[in-house]
């Protein structure tokens, strides 16, 4: 049933449940994956952490400055999680996505391991920005100038006949941003070919680094704990050991707003690295890497109280795909993801409906992430991609959020088809 006639009539229905939708009042946000209430309850042990104790494992006063590098124990908890040895890893403050950022500004200021100058003293610096993707990378990337180049995703990883093509080739394109498992927002995780290939590809700038953004490492949302391959270990396998730099956090682990973030590279990455922490910091907060390092004690107590959070998390990713599935599933309106873990679903409506279908669900009292936030400098060329966050809502909240955006995709995606059949 395709032709004016039923589309009319799908389109009449569409626009009654929409007023229905507007005339309820609705207030909510389903804009940002941020842990809801109930999982943070779930590490409320660390608000009593450290108590008396304030000595690590190799009797350092937590109270004290120093111990740039982190505590050795809770390095030692997340070495195996994030594929890093131990020595090469980096414990430091409450953010990865500053580190992030940090690691960039000093490859802008200081001269990265491989490098013959400063990224700033060069005439342009460009970075492979997998689409759709994480919206904070772009906006480290929009605020320090670094030219950004969409690169397409596929259902394995980056589409590497791209990347390999323009990294060969341009000496200015510096890194990639990567979130290589369960990521941000579809869900994908790197195949071991894909992994190989950024590892072993040959590069134009001798300086170049892969920002390997492992933020789900744990956060699998089915019995099975997905693994990717070792990218540290596969770069020093192809002789280039300082491509990588890994980032990690405890952010969706314990409290998003008071974790550990991690910095994983080779040795010569590591002590660049730390030197030029040094001039911002004289240590991190080692009293909040102690309560943490007692509170998850090894790598077993993070798999176990990352048991806890799927058991909140997966009913509320099965309520949003039933409900996709129930409302949009015959009508060819969109396609949706299903994770195996992380903390967004991607759902993609018509080409040129995404931003339509973003400022009718506000209109009715649910906010959405911007479309176009999934690209750089949000701009989806085909006006498609909405990143669904089903975390932070009550369970009756998210049912009804999501009741609403179906409702917004089949108008807004009806509307369309008929303006084409009249046109």
């Amino acid at each position: 049933m395709s032709g004016p006639e039923a589309l009319a009539a799908h389109r009449d229905r569409a626009q009654q449940d929409y007023a229905e939708l507007v005339e309820r009042g609705l207030s909510l946000d389903l804009t940002r994956g941020k842990p809801a209430a109930d999982q943070l309850d779930l590490s409320a042990p660390l608000l009593a952490l450290p108590g008396e104790t304030y000595r690590s494992a190799e009797s350092v006063d937590t109270r004290n400055y120093g111990g740039l590098h982190g505590l050795r124990e809770l390095r030692e908890i997340f070495s195996g999680p994030l594929q890093v040895p131990v020595e090469q890893l980096v414990a430091a403050g409450n953010s990865s996505l500053e580190l992030m950022h940090d690691s960039l500004v000093h490859a802008m200021l200081s001269v990265l391991p491989g490098a013959a100058s400063r990224w700033v003293d060069q005439e342009r610096i460009a970075f492979l920005c997998p689409v759709p993707g994480y919206d904070r990378h772009f906006g480290v990337c929009e605020r320090l100038g670094i030219e950004m180049i969409p690169v397409p995703m596929t259902d394995q990883g980056p589409d590497m006949n791209t990347v390999e093509r323009l990294v060969a080739e341009d000496a200015s394109v510096k890194g990639i941003w990567c979130v290589p498992k369960y990521s941000n927002p579809d869900g994908i995780s790197y195949s071991d070919e894909v992994v190989d290939r950024l590892a072993a590809m040959p590069t134009a700038a001798p300086d170049f680094r892969i920002f390997w953004d492992n933020a789900y490492a744990v956060h699998h949302l089915t019995d099975e704990r997905v693994a990717i391959a070792d990218v540290l270990a596969a770069c020093a396998g192809h002789g280039h050991p300082d491509r990588a730099f890994v980032f990690g956090s405890t952010s969706k682990i314990t409290f998003a707003g008071s974790g550990v973030g991690f910095f994983g590279a080779s040795p010569d990455n590591v002590a660049w690295l730390l030197g030029n922490l040094a001039k911002r910091t004289i240590g991190p907060d080692k009293v909040n890497q102690l309560r943490h390092a007692l509170f998850l004690k090894d790598e077993a107590g993070v798999h176990a109280h990352m048991d806890l959070h799927r058991a909140k998390l997966r009913p509320k990713f099965d309520a949003v795909l039933r409900i996709l599935e129930a409302e949009l599933g015959s009508t060819g309106l969109a396609t949706w993801t299903d994770p195996k873990g992380g903390y967004f679903i991607t759902l993609k409506v018509l080409d040129g409906c995404a931003r339509e279908v973003v400022r009718r669900a506000a209109d009715a009292g649910i906010v959405l992430t911007p479309a176009g936030a999934t690209h750089p400098h949000g701009q989806d060329p085909d006006d498609a991609v909405i990143r669904i966050a089903p975390s932070f809502p009550t369970p009756e909240e998210l049912e009804q959020a999501i009741a609403g955006v179906t409702a917004c995709v089949r108008l807004v995606g009806y509307e369309k088809l008929l303006a084409e059949k009249a046109s």
